[in-house]
């Protein structure tokens, strides 16, 4: 078989001169590297997650280790996503989890307290801040201290997610 017509010798994209013109890159995307407003809404994500955290484990009268797993996670993502990559966002976002976690768990106690004692749960939280503390020793067992662990160990790879 033959072609009709012989191919072109040479650069078929030639013909089309040096100065033509191409489109323009487009802008390169806004750099976010505002540490403080990183932490700042780790912060703010780590009272609502503790938050939460504690009114789910509330409602069901048991400590659900694996949400602890997510507030961490939304600690680090929120921080990392509004901050950008600076390398101490994971480190923050880590060491938020731990009080996070551990303020839902105490929160958890104070809404199961509440429903079994007819009591407030600002006057349990707040007043018997103390005893609560207490009633958390003595309940804390080896997979409450590993899922704090995990907690911390979600943040620090949320953070790090939130950036690849």
């Amino acid at each position: 078989m033959s072609q009709p017509v012989p191919p072109p010798s040479g650069n078929p994209f030639a013909g089309a001169g040096a100065d033509a013109q191409y489109a323009p890159a487009p802008p390169p995307a806004p750099v976010r590297d505002n540490v403080v407003l990183g932490i700042v809404v780790a912060v703010v994500a780590a009272l609502v997650g503790a938050g939460a955290y504690g009114a789910l484990g509330g409602a069901i009268e048991r400590e659900v280790g694996y949400a602890a797993i997510g507030v961490g996670f939304l600690i680090g993502f929120a921080a990392a996503k509004i901050g950008g990559r600076n390398p101490v966002l994971p480190f923050v976002s880590a060491l938020l989890a731990l009080p996070a976690v551990y303020l839902g768990q105490l929160v958890a106690i104070a809404v199961i307290l509440g429903k079994t004692t007819d009591t407030a749960f600002a006057d349990i939280f707040l007043d018997n801040f103390g005893t609560l503390t207490d009633a958390w020793s003595e309940a804390a067992d080896g997979m409450t201290y590993v899922f704090l662990a995990i907690s911390a160990a979600a943040a620090f790879a949320g953070a790090k997610k939130a950036n690849a």
